[in-house]
């Protein structure tokens, strides 16, 4: 029997119903269809409206540039080449001649322009684009975008930056999106399927909540992909993945530890780890006033320096990833080797009695006896943390939130913890002016590019409530961020990123437990050509591009 041929027994019961009756479960290898087990939560195809669609947005609409193409010359986006001016301001960018869009339509060089014009216009206006995949960030650095001729791009700064090759904005067609205003752009338009794009495969069909299918471009700028689509299934756990990757419903899918750990012994399940721009951070609510937390102790650095020596990475890693992580050190991750340290000069190391020394000699003490440290005034300490899903990172184990909980407690500082659906943390976790806020701790993550913008912005003051969670302010930091944005040169730039990331440390409104590496299982009956680095990359839509029929 074919082993698509039926949906297998082990998957009743533990699938929501709507799969039990999915045709998507139910076919053969022969239909030449990718099965992905997702835990993503895609909430709408409007690349201006939301972050939770990243992938499989990326999969239709090609970035100008992008990371990918940075570091992998044959994963080229909407651009053939690039170049900079020796001014350092003045970027010729050429796009690829001849390319279309998937309704057939010339895609050019002045699509480009009108997606970044369209998002220039709404700086400043009530309906700003700041909200989606598709934003404003970044854009007050640019002077100028020009289309100079169908095939030639100009975007002129207003200082030296690398802003122009390195940001992730999704490129749209000019003849669906210019009549889309601003208003509905950032809110109710839903940009329904079939898409338009230059991606090797289109979103056809989206259900929220349940699915996302993929066909191939038949526009595609270069070789057609092998296979004849995709569709990808969302689900709120990696159990019912685990069990279509076994009995052959699903092609690929993330898996947990555990579930890692049995593929690699079957022989007709490939499996993968690879390092990603994931970072696992516990933040401190450093907010002093609306949104603050229950003690002014979360707003001094050096109660929150101390509890730094009370979280041991590599327990974490250890333990809770059963290794598949790197240890936490500061906000740049390992795969981002340009600009990585391990901070050896300043970096903390676990010692709960080192962390107890320096909570008494901030003034945090138990002076009554009862186990508990009070704060400066007098109260006992009784920190919430909060935790939760959160869409497009992978899951942090609970063992991991239970640890630090534990060794907070172990130093006279009890933690409850409150776990969150993907909603609830972020409506809690936002800026304080919007509602946000009145908790203590956050155990979360965040995936962004390794783009110097983006390996800083956890600690931007504009992104407060965005990716900034803390809440955190600093001038300096800032400061640092801004010359970062304003640096083409790679020596300059590395420089000031271990500026702040050394700074950001010492402050300490975010210790980072640990980098978790992606893992993921694949079948190998079907398809061929999965890649054993960068398998999945939320930067671009490899492999599923390259994949062969068996």
């Amino acid at each position: 029997m074919n082993r698509r041929a039926v949906v297998k027994a082990m998957l009743v019961g533990s699938v929501a119903p709507w799969v039990i009756n999915s045709r998507a479960f139910a076919s053969s290898c022969s239909d030449h269809i990718v099965r992905v087990g997702s835990m993503g939560a895609p909430d709408s195809m409007n690349p201006f409206a939301t972050w939770s669609s990243f992938w499989p947005l990326v999969l239709s609409y090609d970035s100008l540039v992008g990371v990918d193409a940075q570091r992998h010359p044959d994963r080229r986006g909407f651009a053939k080449a690039w170049a900079v001016a020796d001014d350092g301001l003045t970027w010729t960018i050429k796009v690829w001649p001849g390319m279309k869009w998937s309704d057939g339509q010339p895609a050019t060089a002045r699509d480009a322009a009108f997606t970044y014009n369209y998002l220039l216009g709404s700086v400043g206006k009530p309906d700003e684009l700041n909200i989606g995949q598709n934003s404003t960030d970044g854009m007050e650095q640019v002077a100028s975008v020009t289309a100079i001729d169908d095939e030639t791009l100009r975007i002129v700064t207003k200082a030296p930056t690398r802003w122009p090759i390195d940001n992730f904005v999704l490129m749209v067609p000019e003849h669906v999106w210019k009549d889309i205003g601003y208003a509905d752009a950032r809110s109710t338009f839903r940009n329904d399927p079939p898409l338009v794009g230059t991606g090797p495969m289109i979103v056809a069909e989206f259900q929220q909540g349940q699915f996302v299918r993929l066909t191939p471009n038949a526009y595609f700028r270069t070789e057609q992909p092998k296979t004849a689509g995709m569709i990808i299934h969302f689900f709120t756990t990696q159990d019912p993945i685990a069990q279509g990757l076994k009995s052959g419903s699903f092609d690929c899918g993330g898996v947990t530890t555990a579930q890692w750990a049995a593929f690699s012994k079957e022989s007709d399940i490939g499996v993968y780890e690879s390092r990603v721009e994931q970072r696992d951070y516990l933040a401190f609510n450093t907010a002093s006033g609306k949104g603050a937390g229950s003690t002014k102790a979360l707003q001094d650095p050096a109660f929150r320096d101390a509890i730094g020596y009370a979280i041991d990475q590599k327990a974490i890693v250890d333990r809770a990833y059963r290794g598949h992580a790197d240890p936490g050190v500061g906000i740049v991750m390992p795969v981002a080797a340009d600009y990585y340290s391990d901070l050896s000069d300043i970096r903390r190391r676990f010692d709960l009695a080192e962390a107890g020394r320096r909570l008494d000699a901030a003034g945090y003490r138990d002076t009554n006896g009862d186990g508990v440290r009070e704060d400066k005034e007098g109260k006992s300490l009784q920190l919430e943390l909060i935790t939760g899903k959160a869409s497009g990172v992978s899951e942090i184990p609970i063992a991991a939130v239970q640890l630090v909980a534990g060794w907070l407690g172990q130093i006279g500082i009890p933690v409850s913890v409150t776990q969150l659906d993907s909603g609830a943390l972020t409506a809690r976790t936002t800026a304080p002016t919007d509602g946000g806020g009145s908790w203590d701790l956050l155990i979360a993550s965040n995936w962004l590019s390794s783009s110097p913008h983006d390996l800083l912005v956890l600690g931007s003051s504009k992104s407060i409530g965005l990716t900034n969670r803390s809440y955190w302010t600093n001038e300096k930091f800032d400061a640092l961020l801004t010359e970062v944005d304003r640096t083409v040169d790679l020596k300059r730039s590395q420089e000031l990123v271990d500026q702040a990331a050394r700074l950001i440390y010492a402050e300490a409104p975010y210790i980072i437990p640990s980098h978790p590496l992606t893992l993921g299982a694949y079948r190998k009956d079907c398809f061929q050509g999965w890649g054993p680095e960068d398998a999945i990359s939320d930067w671009s839509y490899f492999p599923f591009d390259r994949l062969r029929p068996i």
